[in-house]
């Protein structure tokens, strides 16, 4: 059974939403799958981890939040050998700024070793559309 870690930070509600629905994603496709709040994850639910991923709203147009995911994150760049073709997934929402944190933050990841095979920017809310998506992405962590 695959184990799948699904990491976020969230203010408003909308990036836990989106975790819990890629979390079923990914039940659904036979993984054990864990999802917490960066505040409770540890480097240990990435390493364990067969696939993972992320989730965080921008601060602006080219950064994810500060406080706490972004120290996270910096702590996997020196592990980039354990993150070697870990396959990850990036999601997050924005609202008067454009989605350019994405690629920044795609970028990033990859420099620390991941394999990023799908990501989602949400504009304020996510509509029936995208959540079906981010449900779609969470089986994709699973392959």
């Amino acid at each position: 059974m695959k184990k799948v870690s699904i990491i976020y930070w969230s203010c408003g509600g909308n990036i836990e939403l989106l975790a819990n629905v890629m979390g079923d994603g990914a039940r659904e496709k036979g993984a054990d799958v864990t999802i917490k709040h960066v505040g409770d994850a540890t480097i240990e639910d990435v390493l364990e981890a067969d696939s993972v991923a992320f989730g965080s709203p921008a601060v602006d147009s080219t950064k994810i939040e500060q406080q706490e995911m972004k120290p996270f994150l910096e702590q996997l760049k020196d592990l980039n050998q354990e993150n070697e073709s870990k396959n990850c997934i990036l999601f997050g929402t924005y609202g008067w700024i454009e989605d350019t944190f994405m690629k920044v933050w795609k970028d990033e990841m990859i420099s620390y070793g991941f394999n990023v095979i799908g990501d989602l920017a949400v504009k304020d809310s996510p509509t029936k559309t995208q959540t079906n998506l981010i449900r779609k992405l969470g089986g994709e962590l699973v392959k």
